[in-house]
């Protein structure tokens, strides 16, 4: 499977990380092995048991629009360290980013209502997008090479979302907690609504995801990711 390198791709605290006290990089030994552990069995165990269907959708892509099915987009990750991280391919090969950079800077000004995307950062109608594509997106089976990513400790299965280099330009210095942590598969704000929810409002659940995480709240998000992926709610 061929690999091909891609360009696009101040608040409140909430009461609960209040409660939480301040985000802190130190958590205890027994989290960080657990979460690791976890990311490690789940990543692999899904990566073999997907494996057909992982098959089936590199080939439909493939055989549907031109490009590569695979494709690697430059996230920041913990710390700040840049990674690529990798996708189904979903849009038109050579699709120009402007339309989603413009929507998503709207959104972070504070200018774009959540009704105008079918998920916090998916716009509707998208004519970037395949046909394939959408589908795959209805149901985050676009995210699902990810999983690469989280066995090779780029990312976790819960955490912040991972976000673009220029998107990280746009953060607010409160914002930068959300780097203490491997960004996430899902997390927080995806299982909280992210079809209804503001900008505004999702970096504040990533900030209080940072400042309550634990293994409890890490196996809450997960278990409500997958009535979110079948049913497709909330997607883009």
């Amino acid at each position: 499977m061929a690999l091909r390198r891609v360009e696009d791709g101040s608040l409140p605290e909430t009461a609960s990380l209040r409660a939480a006290g301040p985000p802190s990089a130190r958590t205890s030994w027994s989290y960080r092995a657990g979460k690791r552990c976890t990311d490690l069995l789940v990543s692999g165990a899904t990566l073999l048991l997907l494996l057909p269907i992982l098959g089936i959708i590199y080939a439909a892509i493939r055989m549907t629009s031109r490009g590569s099915a695979l494709i690697r987009q430059e996230r920041i990750g913990r710390g700040r360290a840049p990674f690529e991280m990798f996708k189904f391919r979903t849009m038109y090969r050579d699709a120009d980013d402007a339309i989603h950079r413009a929507y998503v800077t709207a959104m972070f000004d504070g200018k774009a209502a959540p009704h105008e995307a079918e998920g916090l950062y998916k716009l509707v109608d998208d004519p970037r997008i395949t046909p394939v594509g959408k589908f795959l997106r209805r149901l985050s089976l676009d995210e699902l090479p990810q999983l690469v990513n989280v066995a090779l400790g780029q990312m976790s299965l819960v955490g912040p979302r991972p976000i673009l280099p220029w998107e990280a330009e746009l953060l607010e210095p409160a914002d930068d907690v959300r780097f203490l942590v491997p960004p996430g598969i899902t997390g927080l704000w995806q299982v909280s609504g992210r079809n209804a929810l503001t900008m505004p409002q999702a970096l504040e659940l990533d900030r209080e995801y940072v400042g309550r995480r634990s293994l409890g709240l890490d196996t809450t998000i997960l278990l409500k990711t997958i009535p979110v992926m079948l049913t497709g709610r909330g997607a883009g």
